[in-house]
């Protein structure tokens, strides 16, 4: 869908739990969309980052919980909440939004109530976050967070979107899209691939007041993909010597083994991704290294999350090598040009990267569904 000239007072943006401020790279669309007139993030490293790529958008680093609403400029079009996900995700302890971190998401909402109160609440908010939303806390959490929104008079709908639609990464995360006093497209029923089994088992949870403001956004898939892992890497990045990689490959599976095997035998050259999980087998834990060759590097992490940081397998002529992913492919499984400015520690950069949130997919999302709503309500008003 493309989008319509801008106005010259442009549609406005927050931006909170920021991180190193991926998200208003997609809902700014190259000056086309939205301007972020403010950003939050709690974390020092996080908020260095976002300074250095993002200089002339005013950062209050902070806890969500103590920001006031004379901190927010003006009447903000849209804000967005990309909140702590680590207690909501299904690779950790599943302690659900009353968990300290995760808990973050209600001192956002307390703002965006404080606003409300003023006459200044954004006409649509968005929250990015894990799959397990969607049924943490037994489901609750969900069911919690859509409740308030429809309680504030927003309509409601969910999407569950792979950045692997749009990128060599396999990163399933969700969108929760609320508008009030616009119209975003909608369709008469859930519908592939963005309406999951997930989001529609979830959806016939909620109670009836909560259906009732429901909306199945609309939103298109992408054309196919047309880069692979194996296109974002560097080139001539130093390998582990050869006794750490059979160190590493003596954790395979046999499953994973064989699959290295045959691939080994072919005399192919190709290029995968590997990382290091824990599995339960036969009732205790093993750390396993698993690899895929399917173009695609698994979902990026953060260095002390539920995996380790990802690997780089080549495999030619018969032989293996193994190496860590760099920050810089990282940056760029998640949308990013080789213009932004990363920490210069890699696990700082690995770190920013695995808590972000895809490029591509806020980009999809602003040019389809969140800028035409505001646009289509800002020429009505002027009707």
């Amino acid at each position: 869908m493309p989008i319509r000239p801008a106005s010259d007072a442009a549609l406005t943006a927050c931006e909170f739990f920021a991180g190193g401020g991926l998200a208003g790279l997609g809902l700014n669309l190259e000056g086309a969309g939205f301007r972020t007139v403010l950003a939050n993030d709690i974390d020092p490293a996080k908020a260095r980052a976002f300074r250095a790529n993002h200089p002339d958008v005013p950062l209050i680093e902070g806890d969500v919980w103590t920001l006031t609403p004379e901190q927010i400029p003006g009447a903000p079009d849209l804000c967005w909440a990309s909140s702590p996900c680590q207690d909501v995700s299904l690779a950790g302890a599943r302690g659900g939004l009353q968990a300290q971190r995760s808990g973050a998401f209600w001192g956002f909402w307390k703002l965006m109530q404080a606003l409300d109160a003023e006459g200044r609440g954004p006409r649509i908010v968005v929250i990015e976050n894990v799959i397990g939303l969607l049924t943490s806390g037994g489901g609750a959490d969900f069911v919690a967070v859509c409740g308030a929104m429809a309680e504030a008079g927003y309509t409601v709908g969910a999407l569950e979107i792979d950045a692997a639609l749009w990128l060599p990464q396999s990163r399933p995360r969700l969108f929760i899209v609320a508008m009030r006093e616009t119209e975003g497209a909608r369709r008469p029923g859930p519908a592939g691939p963005f309406h999951s089994a997930r989001v529609i088992a979830a959806h016939t949870r909620l109670p009836e007041a909560v259906k009732a403001a429901w909306a199945w956004w609309d939103l298109a898939p992408p054309p196919r993909r047309n880069r692979n892992l194996a296109a974002l890497l560097e080139p001539g990045a130093p390998v582990f010597k050869a006794a750490e990689t059979r160190t590493l490959l003596a954790m395979a599976s046999p499953l994973h083994r064989a699959r290295l095997e045959a691939i080994r035998a072919s005399g192919e050259r190709r290029i995968g991704a590997a990382f290091r999980r824990v599995r339960i087998e036969n009732g205790r834990k093993v750390q396993r290294l698993e690899m895929r060759f399917d173009g695609l590097a698994g979902c990026l992490r953060t260095p002390s999350g539920g995996s380790s940081r990802q690997y780089v397998a080549v495999v030619d002529k018969g032989r293996v090598a193994l190496r860590r992913l760099t920050g810089r492919e990282a940056a760029r499984l998640m949308g990013v040009d080789d213009a932004y400015r990363l920490p210069a520690s890699e696990s700082a950069a690995l770190k920013l990267m695995g808590d972000a949130v895809a490029v591509p997919v806020v980009e999809a999302l602003t040019r389809q569904l969140l800028l035409p709503a505001l646009q289509d309500a800002r020429a009505g008003a002027a009707a």
